[in-house]
């Protein structure tokens, strides 16, 4: 049996409905699960002895700016001892209310984590350490999300040399 299929059907055994949507994009599947299942799923995942899914190699979410949801998070996830890569996606409709925390079953969960909701602003219920990791604590919103200001300085070239300099600061003797 397709290692891919044998997830497919593990889940669907163990977290009935669980799988929202199944992806398959140049020889990678990705698992919609539904948030609400993703800690049963991760947990079967990590424990059942023919999958053993023990690396959480990293999590990222994605801004999806103007489609509902807006946000989606990703696990990727691997096996070791089987040597199979599998991606997990959860749709976030409030980013205040984002999935349950993974750091029970892999601890590095909680620095990755960490590290979305630094730059993309989606909280993970159960992860009691979230602050910044990336920016300064006072920092002000998520750079990651496609909302978030731009800012930039112009650059000077030969044709707008005195315009640009004309604003910059000189010092004074």
């Amino acid at each position: 049996m397709d290692r891919d299929q044998l997830v497919v059907d593990k889940i669907n055994d163990v977290v009935s409905g669980a799988i929202e949507e199944i992806k398959d994009f140049r020889g990678e599947r990705t698992l919609y699960i539904k948030a609400g299942r993703l800690k049963k799923v991760c947990q079967l995942l990590r424990d059942d002895d023919d999958l053993e899914y023990n690396l959480l190699s990293d999590i990222c979410a994605d801004d999806l700016l103007p489609e509902f949801p807006r946000f989606a998070v990703s696990y990727h996830l691997f096996s070791i001892p089987y040597s199979h890569r599998l991606r997990l996606r959860v749709r976030v409709e409030d980013p205040d209310k984002g999935p349950q925390s993974m750091a029970a079953i892999w601890p590095v969960a909680t620095w990755l984590e960490m590290e979305v909701w630094d730059l993309m602003g989606v909280r993970f219920r159960g992860n009691k350490s979230l602050r910044r990791l990336f920016l300064p604590e006072d920092w002000q919103g998520h750079p990651l999300r496609k909302d978030y200001p731009l800012g930039y300085e112009e650059v000077q070239f030969s044709f707008n040399w005195e315009e640009i300099g004309g604003r910059k600061p000189h010092p004074t003797e």
